[in-house]
């Protein structure tokens, strides 16, 4: 899998749909071919990241 905000594959599976990437930080969530993805902000929260920038997320075996 490839994050939607940099294309880096250094992401972790989080929960149930929910990922993180190590690379630019960003948490995202996959519902079908809907993508969100929300930057962590300093108390833990999430803030929703505009979505028109974003690349597709790319499913794959991290191979």
């Amino acid at each position: 899998m490839r994050c939607p905000s940099c294309t880096s594959r250094d992401v972790g599976k989080i929960g149930a749909n929910q990922y993180y990437c190590w690379n630019c930080f960003a948490e995202f969530n996959v519902s079908g071919d809907e993508v969100r993805v929300y930057e962590v902000a300093e108390d833990g929260s999430l803030i929703v990241v505009d979505q028109a920038n974003h690349a597709d997320v790319e499913f794959g075996t991290g191979a």
